[in-house]
């Protein structure tokens, strides 16, 4: 099927965007959307937006964006099963912020990862632009395994993400994939909002009212 995508599509503004890129970020603008609200479907729509642009990032030459794919999709059911256990009977998903310890192990992941990911790029000779795709690949990581442990500051790693992949995106003529990662900032700072204040809430309540009690 993906492939069957990429062979088709339209021209917008003298640029050719394949269906497989179309669909494949529009799911992927659809499950920001979802996460923001806490649905379960923000999973399913993920392993659709997952396997379309697997196929759209190994034609653009861009590994590390390819490879995130398939580390993705593992989150993605770890996500699923994740959030069907941790639920609010009136808001949702159950959400926290992060502790001290765990932002220090999410900026060192970042650091790390981006290194160890881009050498291997490099000597795999996988991606023209290593580093850039290194830090997209381990930030996208980083940011659904957060998303899937409920903790808000996935958020501002997602910023971080789309502060990067934005120009890669253009330099990689993907422009399509660059106008919708801009959506995505947009909506990731609509989404730090709305799950900051649900985490403050939840840590006001009782423990019994939260379990609907």
């Amino acid at each position: 099927m993906g492939h069957g995508l990429l062979a088709y599509g339209v021209s917008i503004l003298g640029q050719r965007i394949s269906y497989a890129e179309i669909v494949g970020q529009i799911a992927a603008l659809a499950v920001v959307f979802l996460a923001q609200r806490r649905t379960l479907w923000t999973w399913p729509v993920q392993v659709v937006a997952t396997v379309l642009l697997f196929v759209v990032y190994t034609s653009a030459d861009l590994g590390g964006l390819a490879a995130r794919q398939v580390v993705i999709l593992a989150i993605s059911v770890y996500g699923w099963w994740a959030w069907s256990r941790r639920r609010d009977p009136v808001y949702g998903v159950v959400v926290r912020t992060a502790t001290w310890a765990e932002r220090a192990v999410i900026a060192g992941v970042l650091v790390a990862g981006t290194v160890v990911m881009a050498l291997v790029l490099d000597a795999l000779h996988a991606s023209w632009a290593p580093w850039p795709d290194a830090w997209i690949f381990v930030g996208t990581v980083v940011a659904f395994a957060g998303q899937g442990r409920g903790l808000v500051e996935f958020w501002l790693v997602w910023l971080a993400v789309d502060a990067v992949g934005v120009p890669l995106q253009i330099q990689s003529h993907l422009y399509f994939s660059a106008a919708v990662y801009v959506v995505f900032a947009v909506l990731v700072l609509i989404g730090v909002r709305d799950w900051l204040r649900s985490a403050r809430r939840t840590a006001h309540e009782p423990v019994a009212e939260r379990a609907g009690v």
